[in-house]
């Protein structure tokens, strides 16, 4: 039993004692009825309810969680499928956070950061969108996995924690995969009808058949209209009408929102990508980002 779920039973063990105790010396003709109520609930407690209201992920303990389904998306990236012990069990992951994943690779313990494409309304599952990199040892591992092997997986963790209303507007610019932690957000705030936060997203691949989860941004923008995607292509295809080369200056001062106290810039993606991310949203008058992220950062870099 966890330390939190050990005090949260403790405390509600000395409630239910403290209440038959005042039954018995106020109402004693009630105490046998009492007593047999508070078994029966604790009963269903202990043995099918306890264990479905705490999350399945703790930050301190590594757990194994296997593959159950693995759905190719281009030559280099696939969904993976874990799932949770329960059929209606939820991973615990607040909006914005990740989980780190741990292998054993050639002798050494290997570790590496996610974030579910999933959320805690999935029960009995979590997904991972993962490109795999011909150098990537967790990538290349988890590729490998067959259905039935597990996962080993720790969490939750990062700086970042979305709640509804932290801010008026987003401006998000990914590349490749670091379009995960943003879709987390995405999917959480436009599901919300009462978080009216505006989204600007701008996503970068190489080429067209890269652009990940393309249809669900799609059928999200002409869903929602707080929301908008700005796609960015190294190698567009004939009849392109969307940003080409790297992103610019120019493009994340069209399509982000201004510097504002109420707003905030979201980068993710590969390493220089999000070094010259940085760079142009300080030319722009955003304020510089720290090294490591803090939640409180104008311009956050996951």
């Amino acid at each position: 039993m966890s330390d939190l779920l050990t005090i949260k039973t403790a405390f509600e063990v000395g409630i239910t004692a403290a209440i038959i105790a005042g039954v018995k010396s106020y109402l004693p003709d009630a105490f046998t009825w009492v007593c047999l109520i508070a078994g029966v609930s604790w009963f269903k407690y202990l043995f099918f309810d306890r264990e479905k209201r705490m999350p399945v992920l703790n930050p301190k303990e590594w757990q194994q969680f296997p593959l159950i389904e693995k759905h190719q998306i281009n030559h280099n990236v696939a969904l993976y499928r874990f799932a949770l012990p329960n059929h209606d069990d939820s991973l615990g992951l607040p909006i914005g956070q990740h989980i780190s994943v741990q292998a054993e690779i050639n002798g050494k313990l290997v570790q590496r950061s996610y974030t579910p494409t999933s959320s805690d309304d999935d029960q009995g599952h979590f997904d991972l969108l993962i490109k795999t990199y011909s150098a990537g040892l967790i990538s290349k591992y988890i590729d490998q996995l067959e259905i039935g092997q597990s996962l080993s997986v720790r969490g939750p963790k990062g700086q970042f924690k979305y709640t509804p209303g932290l801010v008026r507007a987003l401006g998000m610019i990914a590349g490749g995969t670091g379009i995960t932690p943003m879709l987390q957000i995405i999917r959480a705030i436009l599901k919300d009808p009462n978080d009216k936060t505006r989204v600007n997203l701008i996503f970068a691949n190489v080429n067209h058949e890269d652009i990940l989860l393309k249809e669900e941004l799609d059928n999200l923008v002409s869903q929602h209209d707080n929301f908008s995607v700005y796609y960015v292509l190294n190698n567009p295809p004939d009849g392109w009408t969307g940003g080409v080369g790297f992103v610019s200056l120019d493009m994340v001062k069209e399509h982000c929102p201004p510097p504002a106290d109420d707003i905030k810039i979201l980068l993710c993606g590969p390493g220089p990508m999000v070094t010259a991310m940085a760079k142009i949203t300080e030319a722009l008058g955003y304020k510089e980002s720290r090294s490591i992220s803090k939640l409180e950062d104008q311009v956050f870099k996951f």
